[in-house]
């Protein structure tokens, strides 16, 4: 499948991007050689092939939740570097 000169500088415009001629025949050679590939991957017989979410088998990485007991306010505060009445001083940031 071969993708237009026109159709990557309309795309180009959609997503107001300034490419010059140079820029949408690169871009349209490039494209066009992923489309043709993935014609080429139509080709294959992918019958009794189970379909997949990720190319790798993926594991879950969270650890188990345990509950724990919260620090304690003077724990938390410890190492503040400015703090008042049990809280911590933090710059103003909206004017």
């Amino acid at each position: 499948m071969k993708i237009t000169k026109d159709e990557i500088a309309y795309v180009a415009e959609l997503a107001r991007l300034e490419l010059d001629e140079e820029a949408i025949e690169t871009f349209s050679e490039q494209i066009g050689d992923i489309l043709a590939y993935f014609d080429k991957l139509n080709e294959i017989n992918t019958d009794g092939v189970p379909p997949t979410s990720h190319a790798i088998f993926l594991s879950n990485a969270f650890r188990e939740d345990h509950p724990v007991e919260h620090l304690d306010r003077d724990s938390a505060l410890k190492n503040a570097p400015e703090k008042e009445d049990g809280d911590f001083l933090v710059p103003k940031v909206v004017g």
